[in-house]
Order: structure tokens, then C-alpha cells, then sequence
């Protein structure tokens, strides 16, 4: 009896399998370790560089826009020319960016040097999930981009903890440092490790002709349109809490940057569990409707930060529902990728590039307000939390509708 493979990672064996999981998870998580690992040095920075606490968050910014800009660019040129040039190219300009910052003379410059290296950095999450659509779909495309999912989900949280031990015998330079050895590590991957997913022929289908019909066909369909927006809300609503962190918990609560980086490995595990458990759920239970349940949760999450910071209850108060608004984003962030892939094969890359643009985007346009409401508790960060979490169960239930999203295939 033969099986018919209908996708071209159907024949991969388990190692193989086993192998692109690794490699695609070190290229993902690029991104978020180079927006994440420096912000245990925020407290240093700003004393180093004598600005001000909402200039330091700026070059947070910088970087995310850098990365949502580089993924527009680096996405539909995938679809284009295939997904290994783009990579190596971007990485390449990663590392070049990543030594520019470790020797910046002053904030300027390392805004700069942060656009640069936020541009670099986008390749690797947009082919990671670009490859895995051209390798996979229905349910096996639900179980990749879940493994995936756990490597971006959880690179965010621990970004902070190994930047917080670097810093016990490094300066904040030495972070940019470990930044541009993480990026040669990347692009030897991507020569020795990585094969062409997406064939010559493939380039050249109906979907793929030109960058203004792929962009026509993907904001012509509600339902991605509808689970970019929830993304990109969720991430706004992590990322606020990450940029407000390091100035919360070390300059309000008192903790130092190693005890810092040890809260952040606490957190990680509720995005494992949530990543873990939204992919045996997504089996049996629609993406949409895990959806509806983990934007309910950090919402809730989130209000019940301000309540109880409001009552003083003191750093549990925060702590408590904080794991719980994170494993929510860990049921969200997969489904929001499987919804936003399925139907759009031919331009893979275009898809997941607009996913990782607005993501990344919005957060880094968002994430400043908590900076200039003020870090004084964690009322500004709960409340800007809960804000962007309402606008994505908005969109949820008036434009992705979950009752019309059809069923995965097998």
C-alpha cells in the first residue's frame, strides 16, 4: 500500500524533522534575542549614556520598527528569489549592525545601529515560517509552527535571562557582542544546514507574479487580516510588559539583574505550557476557538494586574496574573500563525512577513507609552496590557467571526 505524499515535508523522517525544528528555531528566535537580550541593561544604559528612561526605551523602538520594515522587505523578496539569499544577506547585515552598536559613542548612534540590526534580524523569523508552510500543511503544519511557536514564544522570556548573567561579568557593550557571535552562528546554519525550500517553479506561479497581488490577495481575506491584527495586539501587550520591566522590577521592587533574570525564567514557563497544550487542543478544537479562550485570558489577566497594584498588594499581586497573561500569549501566538498560513501557500512569505511587521510594528509604536505614562508601578503597564488585548478580541469576534473560519485539512 503506498502513501501519497501531498506535502514536500510529509517524507521527512523524524531526524530530519528533528533537524529543521533546531535550525529554524535558532533562526526565529534572532529576532526576539536581539530586541530582548539587552533590557536587563537598561538601568546601565541610561546612567552610561546619561539620557532619560523614555530615550532608552526609544531604541526598543527603533529595533522593532527596523524589524518590521526588514520583514516587508525580506518576505515577498522570498517569495521572489527563494528563501536562502535573503537570509544570508539579512544576517549578514545583522552582524555588521550588531558590532556598530557594541562601539556606538552615544544613544544616537545606537538608535541607529538598532534599526540596522532590527532589519538584519528580520529574516530569520519571516523564512522560518515561510519554510515551514512550504514544507507542511493542515495538522502537521499546526504541529511545526507550535514547535516553532515555543522557540519565539519563549526566546522573549529567556532573552533577559542570559542578558542579565552576561552583565554579571560584562558591560552592556559585551551584549552587542554575544548579539554578533549569535548572528555568525545563524548564517553558518543557514550555507551548511538549510536546503532551498521553495523551487524555481514554484516562484513563478500565479500567486507569486507580482508584490501587489500578493498584498491584494492577503488583505482581501478577513480572516487573516483579522488574525494579524490579533497577533499583533498580543505581542503589543508582551512587549509592553517587556519594555517596562527591567525599570519595574529593579527600580520599584528593588530586585538586581541577575534576581531579574531569574523572574524571567519563572515566566517562561507559562508560554511553554501554553505553547504545549494549545498544540494538542488544536487537534481536536478549531484555532479560532482557542483563540477566543486565550484573548478572554489576558484580558482578565491584565485587569486583575491594575486591581490588584492598585490595592498594593505588592509583587505577587503582579507576578500571579502576569504567568498567566504569558501563557495566554502562548496559546495565541501558534494559532495566530496556523490562521494566518493555511490558505496562503503560494505567498508564504509575503503572509508571514505582514504577520511579523505589524507584530513587531505595533509593539515597538505601543510599548513606549508605558515609559511616558511613567514606571512608577505597574498600573500604566497593566492598563496598557488590557487595552491591547480588547482591541484583539474586537477583532476576533467582528472580523475573523470564528464560526465562519473553515476546518484544517489532515
Amino acid at each position: 500500500m503506498t502513501t501519497t505524499v501531498v506535502h514536500p515535508g510529509d517524507s521527512l523522517s523524524r531526524r530530519q524533522r528533528l533537524v529543521y525544528v533546531v535550525v529554524l528555531g535558532a533562526l526565529t528566535a534572532l529576532g526576539p534575542f536581539t530586541i530582548d537580550l539587552y533590557l536587563p541593561a537598561f538601568p546601565a544604559l541610561e546612567q552610561d549614556l546619561g539620557v532619560s528612561t523614555g530615550l532608552i526605551q526609544l531604541t526598543l523602538t527603533a529595533t522593532t520598527i527596523g524589524f518590521g520594515v526588514g520583514q516587508l522587505l525580506v518576505g515577498p523578496w522570498s517569495d521572489k528569489v527563494g528563501r536562502r539569499l535573503p537570509l544570508i544577506v539579512a544576517t549578514a547585515l545583522h552582524i555588521a549592525a550588531s558590532i556598530g552598536a557594541a562601539a556606538a559613542p552615544d544613544i544616537v548612534w545606537l538608535g541607529v545601529f538598532r534599526v540596522l540590526q532590527g532589519m538584519g534580524a528580520a529574516a530569520g523569523g519571516v523564512v522560518a515560517m515561510a519554510m515551514v508552510r512550504d514544507l507542511f500543511g493542515g495538522l502537521p503544519l499546526v504541529k511545526m509552527l507550535s514547535r516553532l511557536a515555543l522557540v519565539n514564544g519563549m526566546a522573549p522570556i529567556l532573552a533577559p535571562v542570559i542578558g542579565s548573567q552576561l552583565l554579571a561579568f560584562t558591560s552592556w557593550r559585551g551584549v552587542f557582542v554575544f548579539l554578533t557571535a549569535y548572528g555568525a552562528f545563524v548564517i553558518i546554519a543557514a550555507v551548511f544546514l538549510i536546503v532551498e525550500t521553495l523551487p524555481t517553479a514554484r516562484r513563478h506561479e500565479a500567486g507569486h507574479s507580482t508584490l501587489r497581488q500578493r498584498y491584494k490577495v492577503l488583505f482581501s481575506d478577513r480572516i487573516f487580516v483579522g488574525v494579524a491584527l490579533i497577533g499583533a495586539m498580543v505581542f503589543s501587550g508582551l512587549f509592553s510588559y517587556l519594555s517596562a520591566s527591567s525599570f519595574l522590577f529593579q527600580q520599584v521592587y528593588g530586585l538586581n539583574a541577575q534576581q531579574y533574570g531569574y523572574l524571567f525564567a519563572v515566566n517562561s514557563l507559562g508560554i511553554v505550557a501554553g505553547v504545549q497544550i494549545s498544540a494538542r487542543l488544536a487537534r481536536r478544537i478549531g484555532p479560532q476557538w482557542i483563540l477566543a479562550g486565550s484573548t478572554s485570558v489576558l484580558f482578565l489577566s491584565a485587569l486583575t494586574i491594575v486591581l490588584l497594584d492598585s490595592l498594593h498588594v505588592g509583587l505577587l499581586g503582579i507576578l500571579i496574573p502576569l504567568w498567566f497573561f504569558i501563557a495566554a500569549c502562548g496559546f495565541s501566538f501558534p494559532q495566530v500563525q496556523v490562521l494566518g498560513l493555511a490558505n496562503h501557500g503560494k505567498e508564504a512569505g509575503t503572509a508571514a512577513s505582514l504577520l511579523g511587521a505589524l507584530n513587531f510594528g505595533l509593539a515597538g509604536l505601543i510599548s513606549p507609552v508605558v515609559g511616558f505614562l511613567g514606571i512608577d508601578s505597574a498600573v500604566p503597564m497593566g492598563s496598557v496590557m488590557a487595552c491591547t488585548t480588547f482591541v484583539g478580541i474586537l477583532s476576533l469576534w467582528f472580523l475573523v467571526r470564528p464560526r465562519t473560519v473553515p476546518a484544517l485539512g489532515h
